[in-house]
């Protein structure tokens, strides 16, 4: 399928309608990611089987024949949306080679970009989390995801073989638990949303509390500290 950067043939025209001039085609300058960003909230909001060329069109002030000379359908559509979260989340692999400190420090960074990837990606994340594996395009995603997720408990198991991160519980376990922690942000977060009374973005909270919470369950327990007694177990 055609990767082409998407550019208006023309300048876009109008029709007076009652509440003034409305574009017909494509603005004149709407870019690929703009049109990409667009396709993504339809898939979301309508889910990728349901929605259909007609409603993207409606949606991007596209005609449909102006979409199918740019691009050869929703599935490459959905490609183009679901590879930018994919492209991102595989280059935080590729930033471990500048990280100092051993399996554990590494394990850290992957836990920070993922999230940071997820709130700054997060309608192309929400996507890729949604396909099944019903198209080409999806299995090939989900191949993917899969891939990470592997390489994650990898790190997982590397940090555990260190003791550097408690070695009870299964590194497959471990990475499910994370990835769940991580993904749930999809179904809450809000972008523009403040953490505190004093305007900071809870962008920055979010991805602080993940580390935090993620990396201070898996430290490995110093000689002679047991299991953290529940609240309901403990004596005062």
């Amino acid at each position: 399928m055609s990767t082409r950067s998407v550019e208006p043939r023309a300048p876009a025209r109008t029709t007076s309608t009652s509440g003034g001039a409305r574009p017909v085609g494509r603005p004149a300058r709407y870019s690929q990611d703009d049109l990409v960003a667009v396709v993504a909230r339809v898939f979301i909001e309508r889910g990728y089987e349901a929605a259909s060329m007609a409603d993207l069109a409606r949606a991007s002030g596209l005609t449909k024949s102006a979409f199918y000379h740019h691009v050869s359908g929703k599935e490459e559509l959905l490609r183009l949306a679901v590879s930018r979260a994919l492209d991102a989340l595989d280059g935080v692999f590729e930033e471990l080679g500048q990280v100092d400190g051993g399996a554990v420090a590494r394990l850290e960074r992957v836990v920070r970009r993922t999230t940071e990837i997820l709130v700054a990606e997060l309608p192309y994340v929400t996507l890729l989390l949604r396909v099944r594996g019903n198209t080409a395009v999806e299995r090939e995603a989900v191949a993917r995801r899969r891939a990470f997720d592997a390489r994650l408990a990898d790190l997982v198991r590397e940090a555990m073989d260190a003791g550097e991160i408690r070695d009870d519980v299964d590194p497959r376990l471990v990475t499910r638990l994370l990835f769940g922690m991580v993904n749930s942000i999809t179904e809450w977060y809000r972008p523009g949303a403040r953490g505190d009374g004093e305007g900071r973005d809870a962008h920055d909270d979010v991805v602080r509390a993940v580390v935090e919470l993620a990396m201070d369950g898996m430290r490995a327990r110093r000689v002679g500290e047991g299991r953290p007694v529940p609240a309901e177990g403990r004596h005062e």
